[in-house]
């Protein structure tokens, strides 16, 4: 199996995962849906959430986690999955606010983030179930409680 994960730390922090913790849990989720894969991770502020998410969703304010697909490029890189952009500040805050350990919720933002990638999504119950049960069993196996209960 081959994953490149180009991290981006556009934010710095003491409490962000590592680069080895991110691999680890990219590859975790990849191992059974993806053998070669490529794509990014940013991490970044507020303020670039707020933009990015403004202008590419069309919703107000900073969010937790947006993932761009390479769809259309695919055809071309066929192992580019695309870019994962987390907001550091709004997890560390969910967290609190959850009652989650960081590395916890961390992890889940960039398994939840690598599956939207994949073509994953929660917009109807039925993909929701299919989603929520990946990163449920994902999280498992690395030790996570299960974020939904």
């Amino acid at each position: 199996m081959a994953v490149t994960v180009d991290i981006q730390f556009a934010y710095s922090d003491d409490k962000l995962p590592d680069i080895g913790l991110i691999n680890k849990w990219v590859n975790a989720v990849l191992i059974d849906l993806k053998k070669d894969a490529e794509l990014t991770i940013r991490i970044v502020d507020e303020t670039e959430a707020k933009e990015l998410n403004e202008r590419w969703s069309k919703s107000k304010g900073a969010t937790n986690v947006l993932s761009f697909p390479a769809n259309d490029a695919t055809d071309i890189l066929p192992d580019l999955l695309g870019d994962i952009i987390i907001c550091a500040p709004v997890v560390e805050s969910e967290a609190t606010q959850q009652s989650k350990p960081l590395k916890a919720h961390w992890a889940h933002m960039i398994i939840h983030g690598t599956l939207h990638l994949l073509g994953y999504d929660h917009i109807n119950e039925n993909d929701a179930k299919i989603m929520e049960s990946i990163e449920i069993n994902t999280l498992a196996s690395l030790g996570f409680l299960n974020p939904y209960s």
